[in-house]
């Protein structure tokens, strides 16, 4: 059986069947509308992502930086610069070289403080917002996380957005030119001189400044040496033209002969302020207000200061001095001033004598030996016999040092009265102020006195002014090397109020604000404004500046008067009563005064004080009640009593003066005594 050659069987082939799956189909609209969108949001994320989230972003963080530096800076740095240049600018030219100094050191000092206060603001806000931050990434919070996120993009991006603002011009003001008249150097300052008149041009070369011009204290200074043959009070005398060429106003020009040793007769000093004012308007307090006493041969009296800040001491004893000026302009102040240092010596005798009745001497009855206010024609005569009763005593005491002289000259050299001889022969200082000096001349112009050297005249006697106007003169010569000394204040500085005889003879003169040269030759003499002394020159707001012609080679010194309140010298006053009384040297009108209807004693005034607080059922009171409540408790004795009377017993009494008490009587804060310091001083 034959075998085939292939077996030939059908080929098995699994094919699983076809799924039965149900296929949705979109319509051609639907998937255009998809596809279009998604190509929107597309376009849309990747501008915002390249116009916001990237550039202006950035951008916006970067402007703040710059902002953030701008304001740091804020021009500080520029304003330091301009300063500085301007000080480098001004090489030479002292006053605006030392104005703009003090620019600049104001800017530094303002960039610090700008500087702290920005920090710490900044500080701050970057704290609080970190804190912010902080909370969301620890607590874990998505929604802080995403506000933060957010927050931080839409600033940068706001900050970056691009702002277009129109150009502004910004007029610029043109720069002034240099001012000819400004003194930069030594040839400026020549040219100055010349521009005055004081020297020629021909005479330019032979000026020259000795040294350099430098500052001093509010200002600067020079050292002049003028053309040969040229005096230094040729100079001094136009000091107004000076100022007019150097365009600065007249009080702000010192011009003095140069007194020292380097110095001559063709030379002279400049000083030129750098403002109008350069004593300023603060009042300053006097040192005597706390001054417990004072040496009136050693200290004198402390007056005042400087332009530059200098103090100046009155030296009086052994010369007299007479002080003019217009009302309202410091006159009272300066005469307080050597009052108060008279007070507060208790070895110095003071003699008051005033032409009007008033306030401003009234504390002075506390310790003046004598008094007299008024210009009534028997005023002006008991005025009169002081000043000879004055005349005699000096005389006395020159007749001592006479006799002193012959048998022991070692003892007095000088033949003067020494501190050691006025302690042996227990008598101190002699000051006789005079005040309202017009007054008493006009009053004295309408009588007629008879004199010792026409006793037998059957006339009525000589002119009453000239009487006075001798007899003062008189005194202050004779008086001279005895320890007395005269204060002489008038207030009309004219010839009829300020006679040559009596200004010849003061030694020293001092003169506020006047209207004029003449004014001021009336008072200081034409020598001390020949020599550059000019109170015509001080502004109408230099109230309390005085010029004070020092006599001799020491010239003349402008400066600003210490300041005293009329309360404040009675307070002194008092002081200086107290003590006298210490020392057994209250005589005179002061040891009378006040004593009318006195018959209880210091103790016998503090207890009933006393009593007299505790019948109103007070603890405190001021003066006046306190006058009155006494006056009710025992009208015998203290009926007639002055408040000044009341305190001066009182000090004596050992209760000191009055406290101040806190509101009281509608008051916030008056003065007055306590019921704890009466009975302090009644169980000492």
């Amino acid at each position: 059986m034959a075998t085939p050659l292939h077996d030939e069987r059908p080929t098995l082939t699994l094919v699983p069947p076809p799924a039965q799956t149900l296929v949705f189909k979109d319509k051609p609209t639907d998937r255009k509308k998809i596809a279009d969108s998604a190509r929107a949001v597309a376009a849309t994320t990747n501008k915002v992502a390249r116009i916001a989230l990237l550039p202006h972003t950035v951008r916006g963080y970067r402007q703040l930086g710059r902002r953030w530096i701008d304001r740091y800076r804020d021009h500080y740095p520029q304003l330091i610069a301009d300063a500085d240049q301007a000080v480098r600018d001004a090489a030479g030219d002292v006053g605006q070289a030392t104005q703009y100094k003090k620019i600049a050191d104001g800017y530094r000092v303002e960039y610090r403080q700008h500087r702290k206060a920005f920090v710490t603001k900044t500080a701050a806000v970057g704290g609080a917002v970190a804190g912010g931050v902080g909370f969301g990434a620890v607590t874990g919070s998505l929604w802080l996380d995403l506000v933060a996120g957010l927050g931080a993009w839409g600033i940068g991006a706001f900050h970056g957005r691009d702002r277009k603002q129109p150009a502004v011009d910004v007029p610029l003001e043109p720069v002034a030119p240099r001012d000819p008249a400004r003194i930069l150097g030594e040839s400026d300052l020549i040219t100055a001189l010349v521009k005055a008149g004081i020297i020629t041009e021909a005479q330019r070369d032979e000026t020259h400044v000795v040294g350099i011009i430098q500052p001093a204290g509010p200002g600067w200074t020079a050292t002049i040496e003028l053309p040969r043959g040229m005096k230094a009070s040729a100079a001094t005398s136009r000091a107004e033209e000076l100022a007019s060429s150097m365009r600065v106003k007249k009080s702000q020009i010192e011009m003095r002969a140069d007194t020292s040793e380097d110095g001559h007769e063709g030379q002279v000093v400049l000083w030129v302020a750098n403002e109008a004012n350069p004593y300023g308007d603060m009042k300053v307090p006097s040192p005597l207000l706390t001054a417990d006493r004072l040496d009136f041969w050693q200290y004198g009296v402390p007056l005042g200061t400087d332009a530059r800040g200098g103090r100046h001491t009155l030296e009086l004893v052994w010369c007299s001095i007479l002080l003019g000026g217009l009302p309202d302009y410091g006159k009272s102040f300066l005469a307080r001033l050597v009052a108060a240092a008279a007070a507060l010596d208790p070895h110095m005798t003071v003699h008051v004598a005033t032409g009007k009745a008033g306030p401003d001497w009234v504390g002075t009855k506390q310790f003046a030996h004598s008094y007299v206010a008024g210009n009534t024609p028997g005023k002006i005569l008991a005025f009169l016999d002081l000043l000879n009763e004055l005349i005699a005593d000096m005389q006395q005491i020159g007749e001592r040092l006479e006799q002193l002289s012959e048998e022991n000259p070692e003892r007095c050299p000088e033949g003067k009265l020494t501190p050691e001889l006025a302690k042996e022969w227990k008598r101190g200082l002699t000051l006789l102020i005079v005040d309202e000096l017009q007054e008493l001349l006009d009053a004295a112009a309408m009588m007629k006195i008879k004199t010792d050297d026409d006793p037998e005249s059957k006339d009525r006697g000589r002119n009453g002014k000239e009487v006075l106007v001798e007899t003062m003169a008189r005194f202050v010569r004779v008086s001279r090397y005895v320890g007395g000394m005269g204060l002489f204040i008038t207030q009309r500085p004219d010839a009829t109020s300020v006679p040559t005889m009596l200004r010849e003879v003061c030694r020293k003169r001092a003169c506020f604000r006047v209207k004029g040269a003449a004014s001021s030759r009336m008072v200081l003499g034409d020598d001390a404004v020949a020599a550059g002394a000019a109170p015509h020159m001080l502004l109408d707001a230099q109230k309390g500046v005085v010029v004070l012609d020092q006599g001799g080679e020491d010239g003349h010194i402008t400066l600003k008067t210490d300041f005293m309140t009329i309360p404040e010298f009675r307070e002194i006053c008092m002081r200086g009563r107290q003590l006298r009384i210490e020392a057994g040297t209250l005589t005179g009108f002061a040891a009378e005064y006040g004593t009318t209807g006195r018959t209880s004693t210091g103790k016998e005034l503090l207890a009933d004080c006393i009593a007299a607080l505790d019948a109103d059922g007070v603890d405190r009171a001021r003066t006046k009640r306190l006058l009155e409540l006494l006056a009710t408790h025992r009208p015998s004795t203290y009926e007639g009593l002055t408040d000044s009377d009341l305190q001066g017993r009182l000090r004596e009494a050992g209760a000191g003066g009055t406290r101040k008490l806190g509101p009281l009587d509608g008051m916030a804060n008056p003065n007055g005594y306590t019921r704890e310091q009466l009975a302090e001083a009644l169980g000492k």
